[in-house]
């Protein structure tokens, strides 16, 4: 099977602030040529340094997925991977005027209002999609994820906290698609622990981070603006940073990937796992 490949019809540019810095960034999508794939590119700094976003170029996933070098770095970029992933486009420039993108509401939906905006163009280009081999498997403590050969891409998250009442089992099943990433997976915002957070608060981190654009869980209240979107919300969350983390993959390809607890680290090695075993 192939696909025609896909860039944007026209720039696109949004601002807001950086979850981390706190600061004002702009980002800007690009069109870009066949053979382009998916580039950060860093307007703030000399030469304006760029990078593929790829597996290979990732360089911590502690919190969120950094990619970098020995000279910069740019944070946080699955929340904009996945819509980019979900609109099929495969040559795009994504300028940034400092180390990460926008957090918006905490979701994927600023990018997907770009790309809706921007309009999508098929180019000159046939781009096959790849097959697994055979299943690949990672297992970490008490977290599990497995990529089966499937004839569509298809998501299947277990949402486990053990002792946090509102995030102890959380289920969800997402057979992927635009039409379907727009409407269950784009809207669900990040979150994180008070106690988790509270600890980088104290450090001076994530100077963005507000009610606006997270779910903050404290005991067994879950403290948001507006209340959640989806009851099993921070489940639907992972998917959209594991579709994120999995374009980093470089090339479209179909799976059936079950996961356990699974977050960003293990997303990027199973993104090196399908990279390094599709023909």
């Amino acid at each position: 099977m192939k696909k025609q490949g896909r860039t944007i019809r026209k720039p696109v540019s949004y601002a807001g602030i950086g979850i981390h810095t706190g600061e004002v960034v702009e980002m800007q999508f690009l069109p870009a040529p066949v053979g382009t794939g998916l580039v950060f590119r860093r307007v703030d700094l000399p030469n304006q340094p760029e990078l593929l976003g790829s597996y290979k170029h990732v360089v911590d996933t502690s919190r969120s997925t950094i990619l970098g070098t020995a000279e910069f770095k740019i944070h946080t970029v699955e929340h904009v991977l996945a819509a980019v992933k979900a609109f099929g486009i495969d040559n795009l420039v994504i300028e940034l005027s400092n180390i990460e993108p926008p957090v918006g509401d905490g979701s994927s939906l600023p990018f997907v209002k770009m790309l809706q905006e921007a309009g999508i163009e098929e180019q000159d280009e046939e781009i096959p999609f790849r097959n697994l081999q055979k299943p690949v498997f990672l297992h970490q403590g008490d977290v599990s994820i497995v990529a089966l050969p499937h004839p569509t891409f298809k998501i299947s998250y277990t949402l486990s906290y053990p002792g946090v009442t509102p995030l102890e089992a959380q289920f969800v099943s997402f057979e992927f698609s635009q039409e379907n990433f727009i409407k269950d997976i784009a809207p669900c915002r990040t979150f994180a622990l008070y106690r988790e957070i509270s600890y980088l608060i104290d450090k001076g981190l994530i100077r963005g981070g507000s009610l606006s654009n997270a779910n903050i869980i404290l005991g067994e209240a879950i403290l948001t603006n507006g209340g959640l979107r989806f009851p099993n919300e921070m489940a639907r969350h992972k998917v959209l940073d594991m579709v994120g983390d999995l374009a980093l993959v470089g090339f479209p390809f179909n799976a059936h990937i079950i996961s356990i607890r699974s977050g960003h680290a293990t997303h990027v090695d199973l993104a090196r796992l399908i990279g390094e075993n599709s023909v």
